[in-house]
């Protein structure tokens, strides 16, 4: 029955029980998410072709991760802004038109501008996808918003985590117009999207209700607003060091241990892996011991395996990297949902701030790590980034918002 439609008596029985999880919808919405981050992993994941076809520096490198991820983050808060107010339910199918126009550039392309160009595209269908499809998430949860974020979280990670193994067997050592086969999966969240828009649409009326009715916490807008910047310096934090890791690991590995390019991209892969199950289990642990102590634990608590990383050899390297990936990654879902709770009712601004300054600030640490590559060496790139997680004792100033 059309939620929209529901009688006066049976609308407050509503509002008064706990609504039940949708899981197809967080299920749709998880698995469009993984074919979005699997068609944008194959940008990095081709870096050492296009380094060669291209004869690009590291610095060009990190343009394009700049370009990228700098589309993908400046548009995010107005969305989510504007559609907080003016929800568009069929922006998602049309957000992804633009990424499927990107790809269909990549493998094409033969000029770096061009490049370039199709990098930006490819930034503003991520842009329209997350803010809308985090409020999806967030009406499909069922009051367990840890574990939506998460859910939902994790199916990107887990695209991000299968683009390189597939651009290796698809891409690598067969061409540049192989990319062209990714507009596949481009097509296909296109169609998942128009039925989650529809379901969207359809529903929108009871989660306008349902979200006004809570209450923020008891804060003045300057102790927010401090709270706000703490989570923002922790994504910094968090996302500065997986940019180093994601846009240059393959290099380090081929460059310290002398790997292959397709072993270099396995061991990517292990750590993309662990940052996805550390994503999935951040949300729920949230739910239940408060998203504060997740915080404390992940971003802070990776420090000691991440200033040991630079020295050890290829098997400790293995290791620590997939405790790394696990450990920071369970931090974000928890971040976004604190953060959601602190300015209640803004569901779209606060995805789309905090996954705009992920790409953002990945995109300007993937420049600037690329930078000290050319001047330093890939090895220095490690050392520096090394300290990052110790901004996790900032956490120490977040407000406790959350009932026991």
């Amino acid at each position: 029955m059309d939620t929209t439609l529901q009688s006066a008596p049976a609308a407050q029985a509503a509002d008064n029980h706990p609504q039940e999880t949708v899981f197809r919808m967080l299920g749709a919405v998880a698995f469009v998410h993984l074919l979005n981050d699997l068609v944008q992993s194959v940008l990095p994941a081709i870096y050492p072709m296009l380094k060669s076809e291209f004869s690009l520096s590291f610095t060009q490198i990190g343009l394009i991760t700049l370009t990228f991820q700098c589309t993908a983050s400046m548009l995010q808060p107005w969305i989510g802004v504007y559609t907080d107010r003016h929800p568009k339910p069929f922006l998602l199918p049309i957000g992804m038109c633009f990424t499927l126009v990107g790809v269909g550039l990549l493998a094409i392309v033969h000029s770096f501008p061009v490049l370039l160009a199709a990098a930006g595209l490819i930034g503003i269908g991520s842009s329209t996808f997350h803010p809308e499809a985090s409020r999806v998430a967030r009406m499909a949860s069922g009051g367990r918003y840890g574990f939506a974020q998460a859910m939902f979280q994790v199916g990107g990670n887990a695209g991000a985590a299968l683009g390189p193994l597939l651009a290796a067997a698809i891409i690598i050592g067969r061409g540049q117009r192989n990319i062209a086969w990714f507009m596949l999966f481009a097509a296909l969240a296109i169609a998942v999207l128009y039925a989650v828009s529809r379901w969207y649409r359809t529903h929108l009326t009871l989660f306008r209700r349902k979200s006004g009715q809570g209450h923020g916490p008891q804060l003045s807008r300057a102790r927010i607003a401090g709270a706000l910047g703490v989570l923002a310096t922790l994504v910094f934090s968090k996302y500065v060091y997986l940019a180093s890791v994601t846009s240059y690991f393959t290099f380090y590995l081929i460059d310290k241990f002398g790997l292959s390019v397709a072993s270099a991209q396995v061991h990517l892969f292990m750590f993309l892996a662990a940052v996805t199950a550390g994503t999935f289990f951040g949300g729920p642990i949230g739910d239940r011991i408060g998203r504060k102590r997740v915080i404390w634990f992940s971003i802070l608590g990776v420090a000691p395996f991440s200033l040991l990383l630079p020295y050890v050899d290829l098997f400790w390297t293995g290791v620590l990297t997939v405790i790394i990936g696990f450990v920071i990654a369970s931090a974000f879902s928890a971040i976004v949902v604190f953060a959601q709770e602190l300015v209640p009712g803004n569901v779209g601004m606060i995805a789309g701030i905090f996954f705009g300054l992920m790409f953002g600030i990945g995109g300007v640490g993937a420049a600037a790590m690329g930078h000290i590559a050319d001047v330093a060496g890939i090895a220095f790139v490690y050392k520096v980034c090394s300290f990052l997680p110790l901004l996790g004792v900032l956490t120490v100033l977040l407000p406790n918002i959350e009932k026991r």
